[in-house]
């Protein structure tokens, strides 16, 4: 395979179908395509919905998860608060590439007795490990499966997902 056609494979691994700037919004459905297959993003851009992700959520659907946007790209760490299930995390730069992927494993929920902050500081975080803007969360080995790797480009509608960010 030519280095140009492989670039251009990569470009169009995600596509978003039917997304303007109206369509995408805080808790919405953010309907796309990765490597071919139909994916429902629930979109978090809020940090009340930022910070209770996929927390609780006792199975995600094959064509399921999240996809946080931020306002800006910086340094991200994310954790498994009241995760009950383990998932894929791929964080994304402003132009699409991939700067980790990390498989997050559920963690012990807080005990009884457990302080919360002796229950956040025992979580393992996952590093964006340079600065990213979009984080997207799938069903874990869904990465793998689609044959995602760092420093690829993933086509993403940037102005539509920025828009939904409060």
């Amino acid at each position: 395979m030519s280095p140009r056609f492989a670039t251009i494979t990569l470009a169009t691994m995600i596509t978003c179908t039917a997304c303007d700037s109206s369509a995408l919004k805080d808790g919405g459905v953010w309907n796309t395509t990765i490597a071919g297959a139909p994916f429902h993003l629930t979109v978090s851009s809020s940090d009340p919905t930022r910070q209770r992700g996929l927390g609780a959520v006792t199975d995600i659907p094959v064509d399921g998860g999240m996809v946080f946007v931020f306002p800006d790209s910086e340094m991200r760490g994310f954790w498994m608060k009241d995760c009950v299930t383990d998932m894929d995390i791929i964080y994304l730069d402003p132009l699409g590439y991939v700067t980790a992927i990390h498989t997050m494993t559920k963690q012990p929920l807080r005990g009884a007795d457990e302080a919360q902050t002796t229950y956040e500081a025992r979580l393992k975080r996952y590093s964006s490990v340079t600065p990213a803007q979009y984080v997207i969360e799938l069903r874990a080995g869904r990465a793998q499966e689609l044959k995602i790797h760092t420093s690829q480009k993933l086509q993403l509608d940037a102005p539509a997902l920025k828009a939904a960010v409060r």
